[in-house]
């Protein structure tokens, strides 16, 4: 007797997609004299947050100098975090009030003060202590006196540190200063100087934030629970090698499939905890991967509800309906998972390949149902 068909193995395979890209722990931002820089994580708390500048005294005027100011910002409201334009963003700077009532956060700044490029480039302790963080006001009170001072002292390079797990916003800016006339206004072309500035976020789990360190033990778990299905699979094929239909070899790919999918993505989950960035070509070929997993996926269990192979010996026409269901899920899911990846997942055409991919989900479990009902009324006549 051939494997039974474990319905329980398709549905599996129809696992929950991620909702956005992973984040980034680690910048590397050109600056120039009109530029201000934003950066946005979820951190958790006693994450450290570092800056470096590199590059090179020869393209620096010798006499200036550099007042570096930073602020962070923590939130409850995620959009206020990651949907703020970066101009608005940067208008937030020092703000000591939330943007709302109701809301709530605390915000921490400070500045550095570079007396030449020599100084900016050298590794240092920029603050014998860190700064205290204060709790935001409501935009209608008075600001709060209170701060909360860190017990433990800043490392190289470091500024800052997260107070508690929570969405936060990072904003620097860079000013640059003549020599002795620190009070005069600069203009853009009086200044002649290009460095890079890295901007490091790393804390309990290295790299990773609360947004990808629980996707990361998720994928690992469903690589493993993966690999324990192909082993059941293969050893039940073994048992019942002269009875296999042609349809159990197409579930034995979409578990290989699952299987390579949840590896990609645990190691570029890995790569972001351990580096802070992660390879797009990766990931999209995740996606990809993804993508036709479930498009077989959802063919398969059409062919299952049709009883091909089972009781039926082909699918004449329908076989391109079939094909016609599993390219168009195919060529919407790719689309979708590309734009997520690449930070277009609010835009129209994602939200098209959405509505699409909800349609065809749609009508397969319309046509399944249907398909069910007819096979049911023809055996009650036959019966009758």
């Amino acid at each position: 007797m051939p494997p039974a068909h474990p319905s329980y193995l398709l549905l599996f395979a129809l696992i929950f997609r991620l909702a956005a890209a992973a984040e980034v722990s680690v910048w590397s931002v050109a600056i120039n004299p009109v530029q201000n820089a934003v950066f946005r994580k979820t951190l958790y708390a006693n994450t450290t947050i570092s800056m470096k500048f590199q590059g090179d005294t020869a393209s620096c005027d010798r006499n200036l100098v550099f007042n570096i100011s930073w602020y962070l910002r923590s939130s409850v409201c995620y959009n206020e975090v990651f949907n703020t334009p970066d101009n608005k963003a940067t208008n937030m700077f020092g703000l000591d009030h939330m943007v709302k009532d109701g809301w709530s956060g605390f915000y921490s700044q400070g500045y550095m003060y570079f007396e030449n490029c020599s100084s900016l480039f050298l590794p240092k302790v920029y603050y014998p202590e860190f700064n205290p963080y204060q709790p935001l006001t409501s935009p209608k009170s008075d600001a709060s006196n209170q701060s909360f001072i860190w017990p433990d002292k800043p490392d190289i390079s470091a500024v800052a540190k997260a107070w508690k797990d929570s969405p936060y916003l990072f904003i620097v800016k860079v000013q640059p200063l003549f020599r002795g006339i620190e009070d005069e206004e600069i203009g853009p072309e009086q200044v002649n100087f290009a460095f890079t500035m890295k901007v490091e976020m790393k804390g309990p789990h290295d790299y990773s934030s609360p947004a990808d360190w629980p996707l990361m033990m998720f994928f690992m778990v469903m690589c493993i629970i993966y690999v324990l299905f192909g082993a059941l699979w293969l050893f039940w094929c073994a048992c019942y090698w002269r009875d296999l239909l042609r349809i159990q070899f197409w579930i034995g790919a979409v578990i290989i499939l699952g299987m390579l999918e949840k590896a990609v993505f645990y190691s570029e989950y890995q790569n972001i905890r351990y580096k802070g960035d992660y390879v797009q070509g990766a990931v999209i070929f995740a996606e990809l991967l993804s993508a036709l997993k479930r498009s077989l996926a959802r063919i398969l269990v059409l062919i299952v509800s049709l009883g091909y192979g089972i009781v039926k010996p082909s699918l004449g026409t329908t076989v391109h309906r079939l094909a016609a269901v599993g390219l168009l899920y195919l060529l919407f899911s790719s689309v979708e998972g590309v734009m997520r990846v690449t930070g277009g997942f609010y835009g129209t055409v994602a939200l098209v390949a959405n509505l699409s991919l909800s349609l065809i989900d749609s009508c397969v479990m319309w046509w399944i149902s249907f398909t069910q009902a007819a096979e049911r009324t023809t055996a009650l006549n036959c019966c009758i």
